[in-house]
C-alpha cells in the first residue's frame, strides 16, 4: 500500500487536490469498499502530485478516517455556524474535527439551492470551520440561465466577495469553481471557459489578498478521467472537486493520475 506523505502547509502549493463529493450515496459497507479500492489503486505517481481528498456523508465519516492511509483527507460535506446546541440534525465544525477531518465543503450549489443558503451564511460557515482547523472548500458558480445572459462574472464575484470569511488564507481555504450546469448534466464547460473564469477568479483573489497566488482554485462538473488532463493543463486549475466519478475508485484514481 501506498502512503502519501502529510504535510498540507508546506506542499499545497505545489500539489493539485482531489477532492472527491460521493454526496449522499451509499451505506456503509459501500463507502468503506470504496475506501480501500481508492487505497489500493494508489501509488507514486499521484501522492507525488496530488493531495486526495474524499468527502463521505457525515454518517460515514467515521468508519472512511479509520481506513485511510496517512495523506488521505477526509472531509465533511457541510458544518454548522454552531458549536453545540438544540439544533436537530446539524454536525459541528469541530464534531467534524474529532471524527478526523481535515477539509470541509461549504456553498455548493446544491445547498445554496436546495436549503436556500446564502453566501453570508457560506462565510459564517467557513469562519467556523476555520476556528475549528478545518480547511473550508467554498464553492462558487453560476447556473445555466446566468451564464447566457452575460452573467456568470457578476453572480461568481458576488459569492466570492460575499463567502470569503476575513482571515482566509492559501492554508485554511480552497475555492471551487462549479457551474451549476456542468453538475451531474454530462456537460462540461470548454477549456475557454475554465479558463476565463479561473482567471477571473484568481483577479478576484487578489484584491483580498497578499498571498492570492498560492490559493488553490479547483474545477468541478462532470470531470472525467477521459477530459481531466486537459482540464489539469489549464493555468490556475489546481485540482478537481469531483461528484459522480468520485463514486467510481477506478475514474477518481484515473483523475488523480491524469493530473
Amino acid at each position: 500500500m501506498t502512503v502519501c506523505a502529510l504535510n498540507i502547509t508546506e506542499r499545497h502549493a505545489m500539489k493539485k487536490l482531489i477532492a472527491g463529493n460521493w454526496k449522499m450515496n451509499g451505506l456503509k459497507e459501500d463507502a468503506i469498499a470504496l475506501t480501500d479500492a481508492i487505497t489500493a489503486g494508489l501509488d507514486d505517481t499521484i501522492c507525488q502530485t496530488c493531495d486526495v481528498l474524499v468527502c463521505p456523508p457525515h454518517i460515514h465519516i467515521d468508519a472512511v478516517a479509520n481506513k485511510v492511509p496517512d495523506g488521505v483527507f477526509v472531509g465533511g460535506q457541510d458544518c454548522s455556524v454552531r458549536d453545540s446546541g438544540a439544533y436537530t440534525g446539524d454536525i459541528s465544525a469541530a464534531m467534524l474535527k474529532d471524527m478526523g477531518c481535515s477539509f470541509v465543503i461549504l456553498g455548493h450549489s446544491e445547498r445554496r439551492e436546495y436549503q436556500a443558503e446564502s453566501n453570508s451564511l457560506v462565510a459564517e460557515k467557513a469562519a467556523k470551520a476555520h476556528a475549528n482547523g478545518l480547511i473550508a472548500i467554498i464553492c462558487v458558480g453560476e447556473k445555466e440561465d446566468e451564464r447566457e445572459s452575460g452573467k456568470e462574472y457578476d453572480v461568481v464575484g458576488q459569492q466570492l466577495d460575499a463567502s470569503l470569511p476575513e482571515g482566509a488564507t492559501p492554508d485554511n481555504t480552497v475555492i471551487a469553481y462549479e457551474p451549476v450546469w456542468a453538475i451531474g448534466t454530462g456537460k462540461v464547460a470548454t477549456p475557454d471557459n475554465v479558463k476565463d473564469m479561473h482567471k477571473f477568479i484568481r483577479g478576484k483573489l487578489q484584491e483580498r489578498l497578499d498571498n492570492f497566488s498560492d490559493m488553490r482554485i479547483l474545477y468541478g462538473g462532470s470531470v472525467k478521467p477521459e477530459n481531466a488532463k486537459v482540464l489539469f493543463s489549464i493555468e490556475n486549475v489546481d485540482g478537481a472537486l469531483i461528484g459522480g466519478a468520485s463514486l467510481k475508485a477506478a475514474d477518481f484514481l484515473g483523475i488523480a493520475k491524469a493530473a
